[in-house]
């Protein structure tokens, strides 16, 4: 059944979904069966499958959904995965939402419409909306906590609660709504921070003169292995934490000044609590980290991705256009 019908409206805004994936056919298959169970289903769906080397891909293409899949030849990380993903859904499917989520989400069928409920229900324009992201027992994933806009004014809240939610600052790529206007004039995440703060970095950009919104209403359970922060035990993936985080608050202008000393200053005693949890053993790693986003910023996408000729010339065509 075509989604717009469903909605009833013909000039509906066009919403593509966009997963990325990577080794997790179970998984991702659960994510697909979640997207056709929607009440008020996307209109498109792009799969963005990061050199999987399981059946991941073969999930993807085989699903009744009729997903659109992009078969990468390297892995990229979430963050290239995600740069890919938006990219396509904006220069071939015409987007006007980009629903984002790993292959590790599952939405309730009500998630979409609840999002759509809130752009709706809201007296300002929104830029980035974030579902209520839960475990497998139902409590709140402490992996997608997202972070409340500091000081913002009784009308912004009243704004917000008339939508059903409250005003945010960044979101998790674990269920978000990003509008594609937004994403065209800004630009895409940055492809070279392989995983984790792209997120964190892209929202921020969207959103530091954007209205976002957090929708309790619109639910997905968050199916990873264990309840927690996946930066509590790093391990080698500490050095992306910290350069990323280092390249989102040095390198980018997605934060005024006060929010970087803010956001900063909490990172940095994150990054302490971690090294002393772990004695010390993160040290190294987090250095490495460190010494590399000082050398130098994130690469364009484009290069990043260039193993896969067709998903950069996508890249390029967006962040060109966005003056990137």
């Amino acid at each position: 059944m075509d989604s717009t019908a469903a909605r009833g409206q013909e000039s509906a805004p066009r919403v593509v979904a966009v997963v990325v994936t990577y080794n997790r056919e179970q998984l991702l298959e659960q994510c697909l069966d979640g997207l056709a169970a929607q009440d008020c289903r996307p209109d498109a769906v792009v799969v963005v499958d990061n050199a999987s080397s399981d059946g991941s891909g073969r999930v993807a293409d085989a699903h009744p959904l009729g997903a659109d899949v992009l078969h990468l030849r390297r892995n990229v990380g979430g963050a290239g995965g995600f740069a890919a993903g938006m990219a396509r859904a904006l220069v071939r499917h015409d987007a006007d939402w980009l629903w984002l989520m790993d292959d590790d989400t599952v939405p309730t069928p009500s998630a979409l419409a609840e999002l759509l409920r809130s752009i709706e229900a809201s007296p300002v324009r929104l830029s980035v909306l974030s579902s209520r992201a839960v475990w497998t027992d139902g409590r709140d994933h402490p992996m997608n906590t997202q972070r409340t806009r500091f000081r913002a004014s009784a009308g912004e809240k009243r704004d917000a609660a008339a939508a059903g939610g409250r005003p945010i600052r960044t979101a998790s790529y674990v269920s978000a709504l990003l509008r594609g206007e937004d994403v065209r004039r800004l630009g895409l995440p940055h492809a070279d921070y392989f995983i984790w703060s792209d997120d964190f970095e892209h929202t921020g950009r969207l959103l530091r003169r954007g209205r976002g919104l957090q929708v309790p209403a619109s639910v997905v359970e968050h199916r990873t292995v264990l309840f927690g922060d996946a930066q509590s035990n790093p391990g080698s993936r500490f050095y992306y934490d910290v350069r990323n985080r280092t390249w989102a608050l040095l390198r980018t202008t997605s934060f005024t000044p006060s929010e970087k000393v803010l956001y900063g200053g909490s990172t940095v005693l994150g990054w302490l609590r971690r090294l002393a949890r772990h004695r010390g053993e993160l040290t190294r790693v987090g250095a490495r980290g460190l010494l590399a986003a000082l050398r130098r910023g994130p690469r364009p996408s484009a290069a990043v991705l260039a193993t896969d000729p067709e998903a950069a010339a996508d890249v390029r065509r967006i962040e060109r256009a966005a003056g990137r």
